[in-house]
């Protein structure tokens, strides 16, 4: 993706099942877990760069022993920086007395983060706040340990409003109006209902307190708890939390929206956003590994026992198409695949944008997120190719006496593949803050000179996604008409963004989307501004419906064209005035992305079909923002 897309977090869990010796015994240590915990975060540091967060829990410690341990960093490199925290203090074991390291009673008592129960987090803030205090995971104390929670998911949702004022009804006083806090002391507020009822039935029955505790951890009820507290939930989540006992929960929204994945054996338990960090770390098959189903949480009691549970009713499944298509790790079997199917299926539209004149184009990819999807129209336009060469050999006489030079030359027939711009990995770092993106876009690619047969050449880029098209104005077509081709054709392997995320990507206002600009512009172009009134006057009528009844009235800004008159138009929106070679940008169809990708069919923010009803408020709102000149997010 050529523009600066902040999106999902992500999660790793590991509980391990067996006792800390058994893994000093068989793998030389007790920071297994701990060890296991960096991989997994390392293979999915793609998915935060603006923070990160550990935390653990050590399963029955003495009363007076710290058992819960947190620690968080926004640095620019957090995770480097937690992990050197966490090697500092077994460093300092090693130097009092290395055979310690062994000693996991010494461990657990003296070392944090040496425990059972483990949750990583790595943080993409769709919105500005990059502190400290905005990074999971999150912690709820308590002196009752069974009423700790920590909270950390990759996650939004659309009705925080909605939720803050139950909690504030229930005579709660949240320290912040955010989704994060609001998840946290809505889970902790069942959380303290379930303790409440246990001890009140365990009372009653004549227990003494200490006995009391052991019984509420025994029967306490996980996904009940889950099940009350995410009753009102409407977004997208992937939501993972530990108790203070032990009971620990990755619980995965309706619909399917955010992305969960675990594998148990008898050692172990482990949840994560991306399938191949559990298969790097664990070396395990992709067969082992499976999906939290949509609506269902895999529960760990603190005894180690693992259950999935139903909480929330399964809705038709809307996975999201964006983490197939950009956001997730492409080492993941399927994933690769699907991104060469995208790249394959724009290929028609790539030949007609040049007159299949391949002899006399350049083929490329920006950035490197790209590269699969380039792959994968390559290899689409070498099958053309091959029908070509096979046409073209049918016609030749075999006895001639050119023969052999003829079918030669057709046999050398093949796409120009070239490595045309290049990202400038040292200033990438520097563009994580929004303050800082603008002034250095200009310079963030290189180009490889002397590739292009200046005046005479199209040259072809596959990008994998255009949002706002900034990049692409201001700094990648310039970068590529210096080389001097006679077309740029711009191609993105996803179809037109034309509607806000509102469920973890930062594509949250209408009026960013260049796609949006295209059809307003078209509008105003053909004398048809009512449109846009209509659309407002019907936005503002629906703005106090409860949400059910909200329709997306939006999609009638796009109606009156064709996917391909505003292609046109962006294409025309983002030709920089200062260059010489003609723009012509494409998309991929929503028919080829289904096509290309069969199994996630979220793909609200291309279609406007929200799975949830949070969506259409959103899109909704953002409209309205967008005609009243408010440049703020619409959740």
């Amino acid at each position: 993706m050529s523009d600066q897309i902040k999106h999902e977090c992500g999660i790793a869990f590991i509980r391990l099942r067996k006792p800390l010796n058994y893994y000093v015994e068989k793998y030389g240590t007790a920071a297994y877990g701990i060890n296991k915990l960096y991989l997994l975060m390392e293979k999915q540091h793609n998915r935060g760069q603006d923070g990160a967060g550990v935390a653990n829990i050590k399963l029955d410690v003495a009363p007076g022993q710290r058992y819960i341990s947190r620690l968080r960093s926004n640095d620019n490199q957090p995770i480097k920086e937690i992990f050197g925290k966490i090697n500092g203090y077994l460093e300092d074991v090693q130097d009092k007395d290395p055979a310690l390291l062994k000693d996991v009673d010494y461990l657990k008592e003296n070392v944090p983060f040496i425990g059972e129960v483990l949750l990583g987090h790595l943080r993409y803030g769709t919105f500005g706040r990059n502190s400290i205090e905005s990074c999971h995971p999150f912690l709820r104390q308590n002196n009752w340990m069974t009423r700790n929670l920590v909270v950390a998911g990759n996650f939004n949702l659309t009705n925080v409003d909605e939720l803050f004022d139950l909690l504030v009804g229930l005579g709660q006083h949240p320290k912040e109006h955010s989704d994060t806090v609001t998840v946290l002391e809505k889970i902790g507020h069942f959380l303290d209902m379930e303790n409440q009822k246990l001890y009140k039935k365990f009372k009653g029955k004549g227990y003494d307190k200490n006995e009391i505790t052991d019984l509420i951890v025994e029967n306490m009820k996980v996904h009940r708890i889950l099940r009350n507290a995410a009753e009102d939930w409407d977004g997208g989540y992937a939501m993972a939390g530990m108790m203070g006992h032990g009971d620990a929960f990755v619980l995965r929204d309706p619909s399917g929206i955010r992305p969960a994945f675990y594998y148990y054996d008898d050692e172990v338990v482990v949840v994560t956003s991306e399938r191949p960090a559990i298969q790097t770390a664990f070396n395990v098959p992709i067969e082992e590994i499976k999906e939290v189903d949509p609506g269902h949480a895999i529960i760990v009691k603190k005894d180690g026992s693992v259950n999935l549970k139903e909480v929330r009713k399964p809705l038709e499944k809307t996975a999201c198409t964006f983490e197939r298509i950009y956001f997730s790790r492409g080492s993941d079997k399927d994933i690769y695949q699907e991104r060469k199917n995208l790249g394959r299926s724009i290929c028609d539209e790539v030949l007609k944008s040049i007159d299949n004149d391949l002899r006399n184009s350049v083929f490329s990819f920006v950035p490197n997120t790209a590269e699969t999807a380039y792959y994968g129209m390559v290899e689409g336009l070498n099958e053309y190719l091959n029908g070509v060469k096979q046409d073209k050999i049918s016609k030749l006489d075999p006895k001639a006496s050119d023969y052999a030079d003829k079918l030669h030359d057709i046999l050398q027939i093949k796409p120009r593949t070239e490595k045309i711009a290049i990202k400038d990995a040292k200033l990438r770092t520097f563009i994580t803050q929004d303050e800082a993106r603008d002034d250095l876009v200009t310079h963030v690619y290189d180009i490889t000179y002397g590739s292009i047969k200046k005046g005479k050449d199209n040259l072809v880029i596959l990008d994998d996604s255009i949002v706002r098209g900034t990049t692409l104005k201001q700094s990648i077509l310039r970068i590529l008409d210096r080389l001097g081709p006679k077309k740029i054709v711009v191609v993105s392997s996803a179809p037109q963004i034309r509607y806000p995320d509102c469920y973890g990507i930062d594509m949250a206002k209408l009026g960013d989307f260049v796609a949006f600009q295209a059809a307003i512009s078209l509008l105003k172009e053909r004398g048809m501004e009512k449109v846009i009134d209509d659309v407002y006057q019907k936005c503002k009528q629906q703005e106090n419906l409860p949400k059910d009844e909200i329709k997306n009235f939006v999609k009638e800004i796009y109606e009156p064209f064709t996917a391909e008159e505003i292609s046109a138009k962006i294409s025309e929106l983002l030709t920089p005035e200062d260059i010489n070679a003609e723009v012509q940008i494409l998309y991929q169809s929503l028919e080829g992305l289904h096509k290309a990708i069969p199994n996630h069919t979220g793909d609200w923010y291309f279609s406007g079909n929200y799975p949830t009803a949070g969506g259409n408020r959103v899109v909704n709102k953002s409209f309205i923002y967008y005609v009243e000149g408010k440049n703020k997010r619409a959740y």
